[in-house]
């Protein structure tokens, strides 16, 4: 049976003061507009988070640029640098709790997690996937994948991240509707739209409190 997290109730539009702030690492690889999208929800203070840390597995990556501008603490774990992924992946975690994080956002993170990573924040890592969960899952070209399918809807979604490759409880899934006239690139620019929305609005259930699993 899928599990998906569903509301408690009814999120608050904006934040409260009487909501604790959740202190957040964010883990990305590429562009880092998600990541851009929750340090504006952060400073804007329509998300109950502070971002304190920003991980990513490649030193070009174009996203670590929105945290060292804001002066959030920004690493950058290489491959090549660990005898494995799990050595590496482990001073990731190492890091993200060093940094006080208690919930972790994979943000277009590219690598897939090893179990000792997932044990260590247990029900207390969220993922972003581009296309409606479970169609298209476990590959790393979602959109390309709902193209050349022919489907004439696709969206995202997050959910929480377990040893099963994008099989975690649902947390919020929204519907992107594919032109006739679509490319990956167009597709792709309108998703981005809706993970921008998507992405901040889970995070602050989480913060909230306000979810449960239902069908485990």
């Amino acid at each position: 049976m899928t599990r998906h997290l569903i509301p408690a109730a009814s999120p608050r539009p904006r934040v409260s003061a009487s909501v604790r702030t959740l202190p957040i690492g964010v883990l990305i690889s590429g562009k880092g507009t998600n990541l851009n999208a929750i340090l504006a929800r952060c400073e804007d203070e329509t998300l109950d988070a502070e971002v304190r840390v920003v991980i990513s597995n490649r030193s070009d990556a174009e996203g670590l640029a929105y945290s060292r501008e804001r002066g959030v603490p920004t690493y950058a774990f290489l491959r090549s640098t660990y005898t494995d992924r799990r050595e590496q992946q482990l001073a990731m975690v190492d890091c993200l709790e060093q940094q006080g994080a208690e919930l972790v956002v994979l943000a277009g993170f590219d690598q897939i997690l090893a179990p000792e990573f997932v044990a260590r924040f247990p029900g207390r890592m969220i993922n972003l996937h581009p296309s409606l969960l479970p169609a298209f899952s476990g590959g790393m070209h979602a959109v390309r994948d709902a193209l050349e399918a022919g489907v004439k809807v696709t969206g995202c979604t997050v959910h929480l991240v377990t040893d099963d490759l994008d099989g975690g409880p649902i947390i919020l899934q929204e519907a992107v509707a594919i032109a006739e006239d679509d490319d990956e690139a167009s597709l792709l620019a309108r998703i981005h739209l809706a993970e921008h929305r998507l992405l901040p609005a889970a995070i602050q259930l989480l913060a909230e409190g306000l979810l449960r699993v239902e069908g485990a």
